[in-house]
């Protein structure tokens, strides 16, 4: 555990803090992946949120004086960050995705997902029409972000998002009221498609799933950064090979698509794996920020 010494009475101005918090970052043990990727990025991020200022006034504020109250509180911060291992996203509770902005705290997973960067397209070229969607669920949803880029992308469409904990679903809440969607999306607690029956069990249909469910295998979970011990790790494995979730995906979403839907499936880094298991699937890998691996579609037709 890194050491750490309170400055509350010697730093007075942003510009101190920031200069602190660089030099404690760079000098512990912390590990950056939440939305930031170096010391400089994630000391702005805190002292920024921590203070309510937005990110791009910076400059602006460098010189000004924090009151006792507000250098305490990043003093703490930072102590978190350092020597718990705290993921700045908790600290400040919030979290960034492709431009939008979530509460988060630490019962959910920090938003990131390669899915979010299709959604900015609207999922072209698979769907030709955003404003013909007229349904969608995002399966472990998790602080409900991905439900929110859905309906950024499908105006017209309604959407469910599901998880099975009750803390995530009190989260997606928080996050589908802060944008004004209550009656566009709907959160669901579920164990992945079970509650998505009617009172006949008959399934509920979808055009569009989507889902970046649990996919750490049991060898890497073992391996995790504390940052990522940190989160729930209900969230994070899925079983020895990472794919239990995935599997369940395959075996039932057909059953809840409307003819021509589509399924989309994030998995980490378990291509390989996926594939070996279901040598007889041909799947359609997308592209993303780093590369094809990570992200498969399949259609209604595929499935089934």
């Amino acid at each position: 555990m890194t050491a750490y010494l309170s400055p509350t009475q010697e730093l007075l101005t942003i510009r101190d803090w920031l200069r602190f918090a660089v030099s404690q970052f760079e000098n512990s043990d912390i590990f950056y992946g939440h939305g930031t990727d170096n010391s400089y990025d994630e000391a702005v991020w805190l002292i920024m949120s921590a203070l309510h200022l937005p990110m791009d006034t910076l400059n602006n504020f460098l010189d000004a004086r924090l009151t006792s109250f507000e250098r305490e509180k990043l003093a703490n911060f930072i102590e978190k960050r350092i020597t718990k291992h705290t993921p700045t996203a908790y600290l400040v509770k919030e979290a960034w995705l492709q431009g939008f902005k979530f509460y988060v705290d630490e019962r959910v997973l920090i938003p990131r997902s390669f899915i979010a960067e299709l959604l900015v397209n609207d999922l072209s070229p698979w769907i030709e029409y955003p404003e013909m969607v007229g349904s969608a669920v995002d399966i472990c949803t998790g602080s409900g972000c991905l439900g929110v880029l859905l309906a950024n992308s499908f105006p017209n469409a309604t959407i469910d998002v599901v998880d099975i904990s009750q803390d995530a679903i009190d989260v997606c809440n928080i996050n589908i009221a802060n944008y004004g969607l209550q009656d566009q999306i709907t959160a669901v607690k579920s164990d992945m498609f079970s509650a998505l029956k009617d009172e006949n069990n008959v399934c509920k249909q979808y055009d569009v799933i989507i889902s970046n469910p649990p996919y750490v295998d049991a060898p890497s979970m073992a391996a995790l950064p504390a940052e990522y011990q940190n989160e729930p790790q209900l969230a994070l494995g899925s079983g020895d090979a990472g794919l239990d979730h995935t599997h369940t995906l395959l075996r039932e979403a057909g059953n809840y698509l409307n003819e021509g839907g589509i399924l989309i499936v994030e998995i980490g880094h378990n291509r390989d794996a996926l594939e070996a298991a279901y040598p007889n699937i041909v799947f359609n890998w997308l592209e993303t920020s780093s590369g094809n691996d990570f992200v498969f579609l399949l259609t209604k037709e595929q499935l089934v």
